[in-house]
């Protein structure tokens, strides 16, 4: 149950990832066209590039996170430890990133959140709601939290290394 969520997860973030990074591209093009070739620079454009780099960034994070690879670490010293002694470190820096991911993505995202929306605040070239636009910060936690939990759960567990 755990894996199949985990694997779908991945699916759709990927599918995300793919959508919000292909729509970045055609905006920056049309903003150099329009600025350009039309001799006028569309209003949209560079908002739109702004909010697609906020979910870019941490729908890829959370992703990377997910894949346990990828992300940056210094891992020199965790690799010189004994295959016991590195999985209850990477427990542990799971620990910390779920904790991480709570304290400062669900909880603090959910206040931000939560306080551009309750201010009623619209981003000025597209009129969409801020609070939509910072959502992203809470749900990227929440992911986080859950693969870390995967992570801990299935991926160090002392049974995956039994095999």
């Amino acid at each position: 149950m755990m894996k199949r969520l985990y694997r779908t997860l991945n699916t759709i973030i990927e599918a995300f990832l793919v959508l919000i990074f292909g729509l970045l591209v055609v905006d920056v093009v049309w903003q150099v066209v329009s600025r350009y070739i039309v001799g006028q620079s569309s209003s949209f454009t560079e908002e739109f590039a702004r909010f697609a780099l906020i979910w870019l960034t941490l729908l890829g994070a959370t992703y990377i996170n997910g894949m346990k690879e990828g992300h940056l670490s210094m891992d020199f010293l965790v690799s010189k430890l004994s295959p016991e002694k590195k999985r209850k470190r990477q427990r542990k820096i799971q620990w910390l990133m779920a904790l991480f991911a709570l304290v400062v993505m669900v909880i603090g995202g959910g206040n931000l959140v939560y306080t551009t929306s309750k201010l009623g605040q619209i981003s000025p070239a597209l009129n969409v709601p801020l609070g939509f636009v910072y959502s992203i910060v809470p749900i990227s936690g929440l992911i986080i939290m859950f693969f870390c939990i995967y992570h801990i759960t299935i991926t160090f567990s002392p049974k995956a290394h039994e095999h």
